[in-house]
């Protein structure tokens, strides 16, 4: 029993392969076809492959991927909005807030994996059928003026997703026929999820569980059990 215990702690760790030739033959070959249009990549061996295109190759990248690399699965496509919070961490929030507070310098910005040098980004993810290879596409969304081409024409399931991103980021897909609001009233002001939009409850209020925590069922039982005693 102490041999196997032995034997089992002192079993090297599975380490992960440095290199993965088939998601960097994806790059290449992504590469290949769109040319200077990849702006930048990064492949993590085992697990994943990330791609940032220029702006303006967004909707051939769709193409590309679906037509003539196999990626037939579309599994979403949304925005992220690289700015720093101007409110800092709701959970660190005070009840004094300034409206509308001082917009912090998007220097300090860290725009994740094969950077960015936009504020917003679109991002989408593919994947190959019958494999488990996956792409991540990302592309830059001009700070000056904020559209992009549309997937739709190759992906039908994107249109859902463009307006959810038009809604809630305030991004134009370009040739999208289609980008009523899906959640919100259509004449609602503002896009719930940039990072300037407030969210007036966790600023009023303090951010659930920092206090005021109620106990677990049976816990104030206890106490109450305890005090008696």
């Amino acid at each position: 029993m102490a041999d196997d215990a032995a034997t089992t702690e002192d079993a090297p760790l599975e380490q992960a392969p440095a290199t993965d030739e088939r998601r960097d033959a994806v790059v290449a070959e992504l590469t290949e076809l769109l040319g200077d249009a990849v702006v930048d990549s990064l492949v993590k061996p085992g697990l994943g492959i990330w791609v940032r295109v220029a702006t303006d190759a967004w909707s051939e990248t769709a193409e590309v991927a679906r037509h003539r690399m196999g990626f037939r699965f579309f599994d979403f496509l949304s925005a992220i909005d690289w700015l720093p919070s101007p409110y800092g961490r709701y959970e660190d929030a005070a009840i004094e807030v300034e409206f509308p507070p001082p917009m912090p310098d998007r220097a300090d910005a860290v725009p994740g994996y094969t950077g960015g040098d936009t504020r917003f980004q679109v991002l989408a993810s593919v994947a190959k059928p019958g494999t488990d290879l996956r792409l991540l596409l990302k592309a830059d969304v001009p700070d000056d003026d904020l559209r992009i081409g549309t997937w739709t024409r190759t992906y039908v399931g994107a249109a859902w997703h463009e307006r959810e991103t038009h809604e809630m980021f305030g991004i134009t897909f370009e040739g999208n026929p289609d980008l009523r609001h899906i959640y919100l009233p259509s004449d609602f002001e503002g896009h719930p999820l940039r990072k300037e939009f407030p969210l007036l409850a966790r600023v009023i209020k303090p951010w659930p569980g920092i206090v005021d925590v109620e106990p677990m069922p049976g816990e104030a039982d206890d106490a109450e059990g305890d005090e008696d005693a």
